[in-house]
């Protein structure tokens, strides 16, 4: 009988240790709102609305699987698979993939740092978030809308490594071997015949201060009708005064607009004849196009539970107007509000007018949007 107690006793300390070593997490958001947004004016005086339900207003909806194993050493195997949905429809966002938002596997240790492998986004949108008082979501209102490269671009076959932070600073760097894009040759044989890409970025943030700088570059396929390189650089940074968060952001573009999430609620802006990058994701290659982009913005709590926020944005777009419609300046201007109901849900509403849209002369885009979102 002892003998049979101790044995039982043994193999539960085994399950224990497993169960501590390896882990498994599964999680997500779901994210729905009421969505307004108008288009009117530019070429032939265009005027067109639409009103509906809209997913993935201040967050993308998503679920994914999180997990790690301790390899010992303090080395860990660790992956990320993360999906995202339009919780208004129940389909698959990112182009239908099962695992478009993030799709890695890799090694992490808290001395060296870690090293992905797989589909994630680029530096800069993983650097900049925490600047944008939008927190780079919110369509319309949120920073990718004036610095496209840190518009949330994901990459796919990417090796990416990121230090760990040494009192405060952080460093990562990123090389795709094919992106992924569409316009490229994802089935050829040849490397200089796939779109590869460069990212890396270096941020500070300790206390009331975040700083963060990204540069990123496109490599075209060697067979492309315009084979310059699309670059990008941005530096920004916050400073917490407790009563009120300012940040302050500027970048430039070199050659084209790198996409992510689109712009538009509805993701519908193209069939209005607007670039593509403003309504849903793609990377254009237009050679001699640049653009100058300016953010400012504020961070203010109200209370405990609830923050008002607020941007404004200016691109000025030069060299290419096949690009950019009329070669206007954008202003972007736009205000959040968000109310925690508990630590995982919480209310929310933005408001966002633009201002010579898409480089558009005359063109105006006004964006309001009411939801909730559940973390789970």
């Amino acid at each position: 009988m002892k003998k049979t107690l101790i044995a039982a006793a043994l193999l539960a300390g085994f399950a224990g240790a497993a169960q501590a070593e390896t882990s498994v997490t599964l999680y997500g958001i779901v994210d729905l709102g009421v969505g307004y947004q108008k288009i009117k004016g530019g070429p032939g005086d265009f005027d067109g609305s639409k009103f509906g339900l809209v997913s993935g207003n201040q967050n993308g909806s998503r679920w994914g699987l999180r997990g790690t194993e301790d390899l010992g050493g303090g080395t860990r195997a660790v992956f990320t698979l993360e999906s995202g949905f339009e919780a208004n429809n129940g389909r698959s966002a990112q182009g239908s993939r099962l695992f478009g938002r993030q799709s890695t596997v890799g090694l992490a240790n808290d001395a060296w740092g870690q090293l992905d492998f797989g589909r994630q986004t680029n530096i800069g949108s993983k650097y900049f978030g925490s600047i944008d008082p939008f927190g780079a979501g919110f369509g319309q209102a949120n920073i990718g809308a004036g610095m496209s490269a840190l518009n949330t671009v994901r990459y796919d076959n990417m090796i990416q490594y990121q230090t760990p932070s040494y009192s405060g600073f952080q460093v990562g760097a990123g090389y795709s071997f094919n992106t992924g894009n569409g316009a490229t040759s994802p089935n050829s044989f040849r490397t200089n015949e796939n779109q590869r890409a460069i990212t890396a970025g270096i941020r500070y943030a300790n206390g009331p201060l975040n700083v963060a700088a990204s540069y990123d570059q496109l490599n075209q396929i060697s067979s492309a009708v315009e084979d310059e390189k699309v670059r990008s650089w941005n530096v920004g940074g916050s400073y917490d005064f407790e009563i009120v968060k300012l940040a302050l952001a500027y970048g430039q573009t070199r050659n084209g607009i790198f996409g992510g999430q689109g712009l538009s609620p509805f993701s519908s802006s193209d069939s209005l004849g607007i670039p593509a990058a403003f309504g849903g994701g793609y990377r254009s290659t237009e050679g001699g196009f640049r653009a100058n982009s300016w953010m400012v913005g504020a961070t203010a709590p109200i209370g405990g539970a609830s923050k008002l926020f607020g941007s404004w944005q200016r691109v000025d777009p030069r060299g290419n107007d096949s690009l950019t419609g009329d070669d206007e300046k954008m202003n972007i201007y736009s205000l959040g509000y968000t109310y925690d109901l508990s630590k995982r849900t919480n209310l929310y509403a933005y408001g966002s007018y633009a201002q010579d849209y898409a480089f558009v002369d005359g063109l105006k885009s006004t964006v309001g949007v009411v939801g909730v979102r559940h973390r789970f």
